[in-house]
């Protein structure tokens, strides 16, 4: 095994690398784009395909995560007539190079379990385009507003092909993959180790819920009742989490020809008001609050349950940064814990 090397590129030489690695791969980072943020006057950033350093953002958090690269808001499937189907082709004709960071890069871990390792069947186009993907860690030297990676053990990955620590003028890269290092062949050898954060300002304790009798009593609690008012169901907390999988397929049949048509995935969320609709129009979570409780016991019970891998949270933070009605998820899990213990103290669970 090979140990891994770390070399010094000026920015010139980053976008030098970049053309090179463009033969081959299709380069993804997070993207500044004008307007569209939260608020009227902020920014949105998002991943798109770069070519030179200078377009990617690395300052700040990306508003939303990679996910969107493996599984775009909206793609067609297959196109299907009344006889036969074809499935759709790939966007990328490339491989992909995917720059992100640890806690997004360890949300991959979790969108491979579901996708992947949940039954029999792989998802055939979730993996076709995940078996093309390589990553490029993006260092954190610093924490955002709102991280709580280290109370998830999601601050450190081993999970990528070079590594990268932004500077300006002076960049870092290691090399890990074999595969890489013939593209830095010309570059100065540093002695430079990526950081990754140790500590975050905000603590974030996770409750052990071991059965469902446990859960059944949690379900009664009063702390739910709060988000009944609060939350307006709109789903922006899933679509900006990073490990949320939640999709619905639809059938568009074309107007010129009834025969012809397409299925397709878009991306859905368990907090909207008809995700559970079943026939003859009956939901089994009518209130905002019930569904809102459904997603957080997911994450927290749900996902452990059947993997037995821990919360279903990577601690970025994008769900709480992009709530309208500034619904803190950490504080939900701080509650929730609380209720936990409230319940066994009470003697409520006699075989936690």
């Amino acid at each position: 095994m090979k140990v891994s090397k770390t070399y010094q590129l000026k920015a010139e030489d980053v976008d030098e690398l970049f053309a090179k690695l463009e033969q081959k791969y299709v380069i993804y980072a997070p993207v500044r784009i004008q307007g569209g943020g939260r608020y009227a006057k902020q920014d949105s950033i998002l991943y798109k395909p770069v070519h030179k350093y200078e377009e990617i953002e690395y300052n700040e958090r990306s508003t939303y995560s990679m996910k969107e690269v493996l599984t775009p808001i909206t793609q067609t499937l297959f196109y299907f007539t009344e006889d036969e189907y074809r499935e759709s082709k790939m966007k990328e004709k490339k491989d992909i190079l995917l720059f992100g960071r640890a806690c997004d890069i360890n949300s991959i871990k979790i969108q491979d379990r579901i996708y992947l390792k949940n039954g029999d069947t792989e998802d055939y186009f979730y993996k076709r385009v995940r078996d093309k993907i390589k990553f490029a860690l993006m260092e954190c030297a610093d924490e955002f507003d709102g991280c709580f990676c280290c109370s998830t053990g999601t601050n450190r990955t081993d999970m990528y092909s070079i590594a990268v620590s932004f500077g300006g003028d002076i960049n870092n890269v290691e090399v890990k993959d074999e595969e890489f290092r013939k593209y830095f062949q010309n570059y100065k050898l540093s002695d430079y180790e990526i950081k990754f954060p140790v500590e975050n300002k905000l603590k974030v304790k996770f409750s052990v819920i071991e059965n469902l009798d446990m859960v059944n009593k949690i379900k009664n609690h009063p702390m739910w009742d709060e988000f009944e008012d609060r939350c307006i169901g709109c789903g922006s907390c899933t679509v900006a989490c990073s490990t949320c999988t939640c999709f619905e397929t639809t059938d568009i049949v074309y107007t010129q020809n009834a025969n012809v048509g397409e299925r397709r995935r878009t991306c859905s969320s368990c907090m909207l008001e008809n995700f559970d609709e079943v026939a003859g129009g009956n939901s089994f979570r009518k209130k905002i609050s019930e569904r809102y409780r459904y997603k957080i016991l997911h994450k927290v019970y749900g996902y452990n349950a059947r993997f037995n891998d821990g919360p279903m949270c990577v601690g970025c933070g994008r769900c709480s940064a992009r709530c309208p009605e500034l619904i803190s998820y950490p504080a939900t899990l701080n509650k929730l814990c609380d209720a936990v213990e409230e319940i066994k103290k009470q003697g409520g669970n006699e075989n936690v």
